[in-house]
Formats: C-alpha cells, sequence, structure tokens
C-alpha cells in the first residue's frame, strides 16, 4: 500500500472534521488531501451514482482521480443526520451539486451516506455511498406506540 501524504498524519478528532475535510478536498480537486481521511484497510468502499461498488485505497483513488480530471466539483452539503457510538458514526446527507453545462448551471442532489470509524490515526472514513436523488424528503412517520397507557 502507497504511504500516505503527509497532511495525513493529522489527527481528525471527530466524524464532522473527517466529513468537513472530504468535502474541502472535492471542492478543492485536491487529492491527496481526499485519500488522507480514508482509513488504512484495504477494504475501504465507494460507491459514485450510477457506478460499482469500488473497494481498497487504489480503487478509490483511481476513482476520484478520473472525477477531478474534469474539473473542479462545485458542491454543499445538507441535510445531515448524524448517528453514532464510541468508536464508528454514519452521516446521511443531501449533496447540492452545481453543474456548469453549456444552458448555464444546473443544480443536481446527491443522497449520500458516510461511514466514519474511531482508529489509531483518529477518526476515518471507512464507507461513501452516494446515489441519485432530489432536493425533497418525505415528510417523517411518527408512528404511535402500540400500547397507550
Amino acid at each position: 500500500m502507497p504511504r500516505r501524504p503527509a497532511h495525513a498524519a493529522h489527527l481528525l478528532s471527530t466524524p464532522d472534521e473527517v466529513e468537513a475535510q472530504f468535502y474541502e478536498a472535492l471542492r478543492e480537486g485536491d487529492l491527496d488531501k481526499l485519500m488522507a481521511v480514508w482509513a488504512d484497510d484495504d477494504e475501504v468502499v465507494c460507491v459514485h451514482p450510477g457506478g460499482p461498488r469500488l473497494v481498497g485505497h487504489g480503487a478509490v483513488r483511481a476513482a476520484f482521480e478520473a472525477i477531478f480530471a474534469s474539473g473542479r466539483i462545485n458542491l454543499q452539503i445538507e441535510r445531515v443526520r448524524r448517528v453514532q457510538s464510541a468508536d464508528a458514526a454514519m452521516h446521511s446527507l443531501v449533496e447540492r451539486v452545481h453543474i456548469n453545462t453549456t444552458e448555464g448551471t444546473q443544480v443536481g442532489h446527491v443522497l449520500a451516506t458516510n461511514v466514519y470509524l474511531r482508529t489509531a490515526q483518529g477518526w476515518r472514513l471507512v464507507a461513501h455511498h452516494a446515489s441519485p436523488g432530489t432536493p425533497d424528503e418525505p415528510a417523517e412517520v411518527i408512528e404511535a406506540p402500540s400500547v397507550l397507557h
């Protein structure tokens, strides 16, 4: 496995820090910074919208390298939902992506799930799964208790 870039030594103390660095690296087109947030685990997984499951650092890096070759990604994250335990966290969010076309800027929405683990190097990303989405969310369903007192 290739050695990590120098800025990977920085301990990321929360899943939110990892997520912020991940999306900052996406916007900057900084492949080394982006790969620095991934765990040192050959089983890391990434799925891009409409794409195959990519397993391992080499496959993940190659996919992001191809994405960055097309230019910078202009996106914002919104509606983050977080679930966290002592050593694992899962964030579900909407990525609002601005795409420049010949007809002007179009906005697309991607639904993403990011999974983080606490490691000896701090929190790290172990899975990023993104799929096409919409800006809409269904109304939350509140289930009534099965037994009323």
